[in-house]
């Protein structure tokens, strides 16, 4: 009779917050981006919005103030579930404030995201990207909750990180866009003939979509990384 040998179960160490430096940083921008953007929207004010609102399209407003809302959930709650040694520690803790992410953050911003979309007065290339965008950023996270549920965490840790690569997103559009601002200023009397909505609406249409398209194939290129990684270690 064989018998099997069962490998004793290895308790790995927690990994130390400064073993993971960007932790800090990103919580910081976090907060930072939130108590930046988040006030005007509590007060109601559509003349304190930091977004331009469509003329004549008064729902464009409560929707944007939801949205607001809810990806601020998103925001704070993902900097806790990407930290490895919170996960580690306190394994209910991030399974709860998963959930926020998932129910009372992401999947209620990305649908006000899309109708948001719908009604920003930023031309059409800005309106394709970011009804893709809150597209995508809904599937990656509702595959993310799924993959969890079924106990395939593997794939979970992988959606999720696209998910908050998404997540993110929001804040490196707004590097992106004083960039090309700069870059295009030049041309605005030549190329686009002094006409400021044409050049506004470039602007938005280069940012919107490098903002979260560069960070996510990033983010790919480093998932597809680590198993090569990985096996040349084991070699």
């Amino acid at each position: 009779m064989s018998t099997v040998t069962q490998r004793p179960e290895v308790n790995r160490p927690s990994v130390r917050w400064w073993r993971r430096p960007w932790v800090g940083p990103l919580a910081l921008v976090a907060v930072m981006f939130v108590v930046y953007s988040l006030p005007p929207y509590l007060t109601l004010d559509p003349a304190l919005s930091r977004v331009q609102l469509s003329e004549g399209m008064e729902v464009h407003y409560p929707l944007l103030v939801g949205h607001v809302l809810f990806g601020t959930v998103a925001i704070l709650s993902c900097c806790f579930q990407v930290w490895p040694a919170f996960r580690a520690r306190y394994p209910r803790a991030h399974r709860l404030i998963g959930r926020a992410y998932v129910f009372a953050g992401v999947l209620p911003a990305a649908v006000l995201a899309a109708a948001v979309a719908v009604f920003a007065p930023f031309g059409p290339v800005a309106v394709a990207s970011n009804l893709t965008l809150a597209t995508v950023w809904f599937g990656c996270t509702v595959a993310g909750w799924r993959a969890g549920r079924a106990r395939r965490f593997g794939d979970h840790r992988r959606w999720m990180i696209r998910s908050f690569v998404l997540t993110v997103s929001t804040v490196t559009n707004r590097v992106w866009t004083p960039l090309w601002a700069v870059l295009l200023a030049p041309q605005l009397p030549t190329t686009y003939g002094g006409d400021m909505a044409y050049f506004i609406s470039t602007i938005a249409g280069l940012s919107t979509w490098l903002g979260w398209v560069v960070p996510l194939l990033v983010s790919q290129w480093w998932l597809d990384r680590r198993p090569r990684r990985a096996r040349a270690a084991a070699r």
